[in-house]
């Protein structure tokens, strides 16, 4: 499996593992990262959550070849909208550890993680109109929200790259580290809100939450509707060819 599981400690350790693809995600692959974040969430022995990949990569994205066959991103039943409620809804504390490229989806998810921990050699990029598609997972309204629209511009209309130390001054990561010590690190961030008394954390992160969680869903569900448009759009399809073909796109006459 490309999504591999354990639990230890109260924690829930959930790993993006699929090197050699750079641990780009399919369909199948949401599908069982969703099914990981619910057995979590339903099994009363996890705490707190951790998510990461390995120590050359955190995501390079929604695997090309696999994405631009599917036609269900915006579907009720899609695995990668059944992803984001279930990371979305969790009630538990979700720990990040990011190493490498956190491309598209890989950022975007940060942004519902409560603790987010950077490697020094962590390289965030949101490079959704570069693919002639739209921001995704609640970004246009999270991201401007944290960071202010002219920085959030640079990185979603641009597509400009996030180093890490910028990525916590803007608000989307919590501090970095040495790439050696970040998944470290971060299990022990996470074994500590095991340890803390579980209701009381589940209420603190559900009020922190609460007040942006309903206009949140709604914005989900406009910005799926929209990118599932974008997904069908001739820019888009020569941004994929140019991908697959490994040659600069041709956007002048789409």
């Amino acid at each position: 499996m490309s999504i591999q599981t354990r639990t230890e400690n109260g924690v829930a350790h959930i790993a993006i593992a699929r090197p050699e693809k750079k641990n780009a995600l399919s369909g199948a692959m949401y599908g069982e990262l969703a099914q990981a974040f619910r057995a979590a969430e339903a099994d009363e022995d996890v705490r707190a959550i951790l998510l990461h990949g390995d120590r050359s990569i955190f995501t390079s994205g929604n695997d090309i070849q696999d994405f631009a066959q599917r036609s269900d991103i915006s579907a009720g039943a899609s695995p990668a909208k059944a992803f984001m409620v279930a990371l979305t809804g969790a009630a538990k504390p979700v720990v990040a550890a990011v190493n490498g490229a956190a491309i598209g989806i890989g950022t975007t998810l940060l942004l519902h993680c409560d603790l987010i921990y950077l490697a020094d050699d962590a390289v965030l990029k949101m490079p959704f109109v570069n693919l002639g598609l739209c921001p995704e997972f609640g970004s246009s309204l999270v991201l401007p929200a944290v960071a202010g629209h002219a920085r959030a511009a640079e990185k979603l209309l641009l597509g400009e790259a996030i180093a890490p130390d910028e990525a916590v001054a803007m608000g989307i990561a919590t501090r970095v580290l040495p790439a050696d010590e970040v998944l470290a690190f971060a299990r022990a961030q996470a074994e500590r809100l095991a340890k803390l008394p579980p209701q009381a954390v589940q209420t603190s992160k559900r009020l922190m939450r609460a007040p942006g969680a309903p206009a949140l869903a709604a914005h989900i569900e406009v910005e799926l509707k929209a990118f599932q448009e974008r997904l069908g759009s001739a820019e888009a399809k020569e941004a994929f060819a140019a991908f697959l073909e490994r040659r600069a796109p041709d956007f002048s006459k789409t």
